[in-house]
């Protein structure tokens, strides 16, 4: 277990001594507070705090920060309370401690709700104060380093964890050596096999390999003499596993096939200097064509700095080179820790560096999403930032995300100029709103007064700004149609009781209703309405009970007048399988263009004179009836014609047009015991032919067995059930629905 007494040597290095008591102190109110608890390995719980202050002194972290870290862990795993930290050592110190303590909950499981609500409120303390995630990347570091004496599933939960939020965010904080070591920690309990195997690679061939670059080194620091370059650093660097992974899956490559496995790393004394470097490089050995990156002139958004330069080495094998000053190469390593604005204890108002504004971005951007798990997706996005650098037509740049569109362009200008988007120019001529934008494009977007956002733009937009706002107004559009359908829908139910919607749909009588139904307002009832969650008829019988009940009584008047004219009506075919619920002696008739089983879902309508025609549920004849004269009905055929008794439907088979193949189907009616009323054959088109049949069957059963016999009948294309036609084997013509 590291001792306190180097991490304070370590602070005395770039910290005054009057600080040094704030940190003795928390380490003794840490060890008080895990005094006796111990971690998975059996080491003393308070070997972490003191690993995470060791790594944030790593850090050039201050006293504050590195006292937290002695404390992060004092709230959640012992009985501190936030208040014993605010009186013992301030304000300050407690806030980071309520931040850490806060997103340690975060968690990834299939509870994915809990964990992007987490997310939400770690972005939150991140843009409030850096500290906190940096706190955070320093006890997940420690957390990868003993992460083998976890379980198995335990281990790859962690690790993806780490590889979806922990190293991305340290990327996107410009945190190089942090990132580099957690994706390879999470690499190797994500894909133990691929990383063994690609750790023997490279040992195997490490020896060579050096001695390769170390060549390269040798003859570019001679250069770098007679140049008078002085004080110019020229190492090798070699590439991570992770790294390796990576470049592997993403260009589709074996092992063998990646050729920087090692790189040359040129540190110099100023900008031009860097420039002057690539210029001798590239006298020096053949540059290879669309391998050059200015990070320099365009720095990423993390704030790297650097030239990327790839060549033809000796032997005709590739080498990349980077080139950076002193500063930048300070930057790259430590990120937002080495350009980071305010000191500890400093008043952090208007003191946010640029390198974070990303974070308050995303804030404002995604405000307005209630999803979390949407507004998770949105993070990942923003956490995967590879970019493309594009110009306004004025010259000014605009980072984009990798296939990066106009739309995102437009939104990444102004909302209203990607709301109103109808195409671009890009470099002077017209591209579609799906153009993938690449680095030093000029772009300039065309929009009308007219044009709006599109469902189909989320297909394609690559950032989270421009997906989030176009799902807000997506949102809003749909909400506005559901609260105009809802309130169609509760007009048309209180004109169908005879009711005047315009008075019965005052805000006076509508707000304590839709209250009543258990919702806020107004607006809330309509859109509950447009989408289908309450009924209009449930509705009108809050809004207006006693008249909805008069005019539901003279509802029910009526249809018992109608029911007498079915009394009235001619003799039916003697014995239906169909009663009307409460109501006898009711005559009743089967609908010629369903030809209703007993087993299909049925509904009844009342007809003038005729009796009562049932229909099949999802007859199309029946969707154009009043539904007024709709009648519920049920199956009921007597026990004793149970099996006995048979209904007429009609089926169309298409078959191959060769002979014997009418025969071939009539032998599996036959052989399930269907009898075929009526049945023809006709050629169709593309050497095929329509066997159209009447049959009688039992019940729905029956009808499934049998078509399903009929399909497996040797070259039998489909068959179907045939509705919707009336005497379809005679070819007459339909007639109206009854």
């Amino acid at each position: 277990m590291i001792r306190p007494e180097f991490i304070v040597e370590r602070l005395r290095r770039y910290m005054p001594e009057a600080e040094m008591e704030m940190v003795w102190r928390a380490y003794a109110f840490a060890a008080r507070c895990h005094r006796g608890q111990k971690r998975v390995s059996g080491e003393p719980y308070l070997s972490h705090p003191l690993e995470v202050a060791n790594i944030l002194t790593e850090m050039k972290l201050g006293h504050v920060s590195v006292a937290t870290g002695l404390l992060h862990d004092t709230v959640e795993d012992g009985d501190t309370t936030m208040a014993e930290i605010v009186s013992l050592f301030g304000e300050e110190v407690a806030g980071l401690v309520d931040g850490v303590t806060k997103i340690s909950l975060l968690k990834f499981s299939n509870r994915e709700e809990q964990q992007a609500e987490n997310m939400r409120k770690m972005i939150l303390a991140m843009s409030k104060d850096i500290r906190v995630i940096l706190i955070k990347l320093a006890d997940r570091v420690h957390n990868m380093r003993t992460l083998g004496f976890l379980k198995p599933d335990k281990q790859r939960r962690v690790a993806q964890e780490t590889m979806d939020l922990y190293a991305p965010l340290a990327n996107r904080l410009g945190i190089s050596w942090i990132k580099t070591e957690l994706e390879n920690s999470a690499f190797l309990y994500l894909h133990p096999h691929e990383y063994a195997d690609i750790k023997h690679r490279v040992e195997q061939a490490a020896g060579e390999r050096e001695e390769y670059i170390g060549r390269i080194v040798a003859d570019v620091r001679a250069r770098l003499e007679v140049e008078e370059l002085k004080g110019v650093e020229v190492m090798g660097r070699p590439k991570h596993y992770y790294s390796i992974f990576a470049k592997m899956q993403r260009q589709k490559i074996t092992f063998d096939e990646v050729f920087d496995l090692m790189g040359v790393r040129i540190i110099t004394n100023s900008k031009p200097e860097c420039y002057a470097v690539l210029g001798m490089l590239h006298s020096m050995y053949k540059p290879i064509p669309g391998k050059l990156d200015d990070y320099i002139a365009l720095p990423k958004e993390n704030m790297y700095q650097s030239l990327h330069t790839t060549i033809v080495g000796p032997q005709g094998r590739q080498v990349e080179f980077q080139i950076r000053t002193h500063t930048m190469h300070l930057i790259n390593e430590e990120g937002i820790a080495a350009h980071w604005r305010y000191k500890e204890g400093a008043t952090k108002e208007g003191k946010h560096d640029d390198q974070i504004l990303w974070l308050r971005r995303l804030l404002e951007w995604q405000k307005d999403v209630k999803d979390p798990r949407e507004f998770l997706e949105y993070v990942k996005i923003d956490l995967f930032p590879d970019e493309v650098y594009v110009f306004t037509p004025n010259q000014d740049v605009k980072a984009l995300p990798l296939g990066g569109t106009p739309i995102d362009f437009a939104y990444a200008i102004h909302t209203d100029l990607g709301a109103h988007c109808v195409g671009a120019k890009v470099n002077g001529k017209l591209a579609s709103l799906r153009h993938e934008l690449k680095n030093g494009d000029i772009v300039e977007i065309l929009t009308s007064a007219q044009q709006k956002p599109h469902r189909d733009w989320l297909k394609f937009v690559k950032t989270s700004k421009a997906r989030t706002k176009i799902a807000s107004f997506i949102r809003m559009e749909e909400k506005s149609r559901a609260m105009e359908l809802g309130r169609e829908l509760l007009e048309k139910e209180l004109l169908k009781l005879g009711l005047n919607p315009q008075v019965f749909l005052d805000e006076k009588r509508v707000l304590p209703t839709a209250q009543a139904s258990g919702y806020m307002s107004t607006e809330g009832l309509y859109i509950a309405l447009g989408v289908g969650k309450a009924k209009a008829a449930h509705v009108v019988s809050r809004l207006a009970p006693r008249e909805a009940a008069e005019a539901r009584d003279k509802a029910t008047s009526l249809t018992s007048a109608l029911k007498k004219l079915i009394l009235r009506a001619p003799a039916a075919a003697p014995g239906t399988a169909v009663r009307v619920q409460g109501v006898d002696d009711v005559l009743i008739r089967m609908a010629g263009c369903c030809n209703p089983v007993p087993g299909d879902a049925i509904q009844g309508f009342i007809s003038r004179g005729r009796g009562l025609i049932v229909h099949t549920a999802d007859c199309p004849s029946a969707a154009g009836i009043d539904p007024e004269r709709r009648v519920a009905v049920e199956w009921s055929l007597p026990e004793k014609e149970k099996g006995k008794r048979r209904h007429r439907v009609a089926l169309v088979a298409e078959i191959e047009d060769k002979p014997g193949m009418l025969h071939e189907v009539s032998g599996v009616m036959a052989h399930n015991n269907v009898n075929i009323h009526e049945a023809r054959s006709e050629p169709t088109t593309n050497g095929k032919a329509a066997i159209t049949m009447t049959l009688e069957v039992l019940d729905l059963g029956q009808l499934q067995n049998l078509m399903n016999a009929v399909k497996r009948t040797p070259g039998v294309i489909s068959v179907e059930r045939l509705r919707n036609r009336r005497g379809a084997v005679a070819g007459k013509q339909p007639k109206k629905p009854s």
